[in-house]
This record gives structure tokens, sequence and C-alpha cells, in this order.
């Protein structure tokens, strides 16, 4: 079981992020999973490619998981789409 918190931990090291929210939609038992990943290793890359990325890096904990949903953003993107998530 993947709970937030080490996720986070684990999206932050591997992606080394300018900033990552996760939360967990499954009200604790870490099975849906929603995170918000900003990152300068997304630069130049589409929302496949990001998307790619992200799952190539947290292949083993994603197969723990029901349900996970992602946004990735560069920091630049961050700026102007904070605003639209209560973060």
């Amino acid at each position: 079981m993947v709970d937030a918190e080490s996720l986070k931990l684990i999206i932050q090291e591997r992606l080394q992020t300018d900033e990552v929210y996760v939360e967990d939609l499954s009200g604790g038992c870490g099975q849906a999973i929603a995170v918000i990943i900003v990152s300068s290793q997304f630069q130049g890359k589409n929302k496949l490619a990001r998307s790619r990325l992200v799952n190539s890096l947290l292949k083993e904990e994603i197969a723990a998981i029901h349900a996970f949903q992602q946004k990735t953003f560069t920091p630049e993107e961050w700026v102007t789409q904070r605003a639209n998530y209560n973060v």
C-alpha cells in the first residue's frame, strides 16, 4: 500500500520537483490518488510524454493503486495555472 505522504516523497526525489501535491481520494486507504507535479523536467514535453515519464518513474507505486490521476506542469505553466487548483 502507498500512502499520500510516502508517494509525495518518492515523486519529489525521482522527478526533482519544484512542487508536488498528493491527495488521497479514497478516504485514506490509498487506492485512489490524485497528484499535481510541477517540475522543470517537463519542459519541452507534451502531455503524453509527461505522463509516460511519470508512469515510468512510478511504475511500482502506480501498480499498487487502483486509480491514479496526474496533472503535470512546468514551473512557468504553474504560475498561470495554480489559481485553477485548490492547493
